[in-house]
This record gives structure tokens, C-alpha cells and sequence, in this order.
């Protein structure tokens, strides 16, 4: 690997009317976030970010995708499943091409429905409602612990989460690695027109912060679907999560959180991406 450097492109699903509020209640820009989580698990990688929900959007100039080695895509506040949004089929075009030019993807949440999606699967609001804050028990199924994206994980696991749409039909090649109780694909691995894509619908990349941040923009939803009793019941809940942000090892957060190092260990909730990167990502710099 030595003198070798990883191009990765990173897709922030957000668009640009939304970018502001999660910015407003504490949150960092899916994209910078991502980055950042990029080049903690690749040292010396380099980084560019695009925004392919907004009109303007363009890569760097002089680069095009299969200058890339890969591609990650984060979260988005859009619905996927809304086929007369132009902020969300211009994504789905941009996966589409990105397949064809083969360049190896990885993302997550929104990027678990954008893989199927744009390989001919389909994706619906979950009837549960929103799964937010921890999705519990992820449990890999036989082809997720034989799959190298989990390698070095438990077969069972509790992540970052939030999102109301679910995975509803997988697409021919694609492979389904892991569920919940609420959320039937927790994980997949896409294969089409000889592109891969891994995906998970939870958030490796998150912290307690970012959940704490979503929560402040999206309390008055939550409480009304049930999550929290009141509003002041949400707050309370809120000042737990960024009290233990800044204390992680405040045992009795997490016992009132009910969190492990799941999601506390850094190394631990983003194992699927140093796996992503030694697998697809380090033999493109090899080769």
C-alpha cells in the first residue's frame, strides 16, 4: 500500500433545502461526516464530496467516475420510492452509471435502497413507522456471516438508525445479509451490470451526537409516532444521548440507553467499511 492512495467520490444524498436544518439542530453534513469517517478507517485517502440531489451538481473538474477507486453514498431526508422527485432520480441515474462503470459502492441507509432501486428492486414506507435512534438486534443470516463485509462482526448487533422507508423487493443479484425485527434488510450486497454495491441501512458513521441532532429536527414526528410521550419526554431523551456523546463511558447512560460498545467502539460499528475497503477498494490500488 505504500505510496498507493485511495480516490474516493462521496455522495451526499441531502438535498440542499434540508442541508440547512440538519446543520440548524447540531448535525454535520452527511457527506462531511462520511469523509471523515473515510479517512479515519484510510489514512491519507483522498476525499471528494458532490451533492447529486441539487440541479448544479458536477464532479471536480478533470475527474469522471472510473477515476475513482470508490464510491460511498450517505444518508438523505428524500424518499426514493417518489418517482416525480427529480431530486431523487437524478441519484438514481447517478447510481445506474456508476454500476456500469463498475466502480465499487458502498453506503448507507439511503444508500440500501438506492443500490436496490437502481438495479430494478423496489423500496416502500415501512408500515412500522420510522426506525430511529439504535436499529436492535441486527442479525446476519447464513450469507451474511460467510460475507466479507462482516467480517470480524458479530452475528447479532445494534447500529445507528433513521429512516421510514424499507427495502421491499430485492432486484436479480442481489443478496440479502442481514434483518430485524423491524426492518426486514438490514444489508445487502448488489451485483449489477458488473458493479457491486454494499449497503447497509443502519449508520455506521454516526455518533451520539448526530442521532441527538436528528432527533432535536425530527422530535415532534417521533413523539407524535409514539417514540416519546411529549416533547419534553423527547428533550430529556435528547440530553441523555449528547450527555453521553460526551461521556461515553458513563456506565449509567448506557445503562438507561441500553447501549454496548456496538455502537459506542468506533472500530466495532465500522468494521463493514475497513472490510469494504480492503476487499474492493485495496486490490483496485494493487492493480
Amino acid at each position: 500500500m505504500a505510496g498507493k492512495t485511495a480516490r474516493l467520490l462521496v455522495l451526499d444524498g441531502y438535498p440542499k433545502e434540508h442541508r440547512g436544518p440538519l446543520a440548524d439542530n447540531g448535525g454535520t453534513l452527511a457527506g462531511d461526516l462520511y469523509a471523515r469517517m473515510l479517512k479515519e478507517c484510510e489514512p491519507g485517502c483522498e476525499v471528494d464530496i458532490v451533492f447529486p440531489a441539487d440541479t448544479d451538481c458536477t464532479l471536480p473538474s478533470g475527474t469522471a467516475l472510473d477515476g475513482y477507486h470508490g464510491i460511498c453514498w450517505t444518508g438523505s431526508s428524500l424518499t426514493i420510492h417518489d418517482e416525480s422527485d427529480t431530486r431523487v432520480t437524478r441519484q438514481i441515474a447517478f447510481a445506474k452509471a456508476a454500476y456500469e462503470a463498475r466502480v465499487p459502492m458502498f453506503g448507507s441507509c439511503w444508500a440500501a435502497q438506492m443500490a436496490v432501486t437502481a438495479a430494478g428492486g423496489k423500496c416502500a414506507k415501512n408500515p412500522k413507522g420510522r426506525e430511529f435512534g439504535l436499529a436492535r438486534k441486527i442479525s446476519l443470516n447464513d450469507a451474511g456471516r460467510a460475507h466479507p463485509m462482516f467480517g470480524g462482526k458479530k452475528a447479532v448487533f445494534d447500529g445507528f438508525t433513521s429512516h421510514e422507508d424499507e427495502v421491499q423487493e430485492l432486484p436479480d443479484g442481489a443478496a440479502l445479509l442481514a434483518g430485524n425485527d423491524f426492518t426486514r434488510v438490514q444489508a445487502v450486497d448488489v451485483t449489477h451490470k458488473g458493479g457491486s454495491f454494499w449497503a447497509v441501512q443502519y449508520h455506521p458513521e454516526y455518533d451520539f451526537n448526530e442521532v441527538a441532532s436528528l432527533c432535536r429536527w425530527r422530535r415532534e414526528g417521533l413523539t407524535k409516532q409514539g417514540n416519546f410521550a411529549s416533547l419534553e419526554d423527547a428533550d430529556q431523551f435528547i440530553g441523555k444521548m449528547q450527555a453521553l456523546h460526551e461521556a461515553p463511558g458513563a456506565s449509567y447512560l448506557r445503562w438507561q440507553l441500553g447501549v454496548d460498545d456496538d455502537v459506542l467502539e468506533t472500530r466495532i460499528k465500522q468494521q463493514e467499511v475497513r472490510n469494504w475497503l480492503a476487499v474492493k477498494i485495496h486490490p483496485r490500488l494493487n492493480g
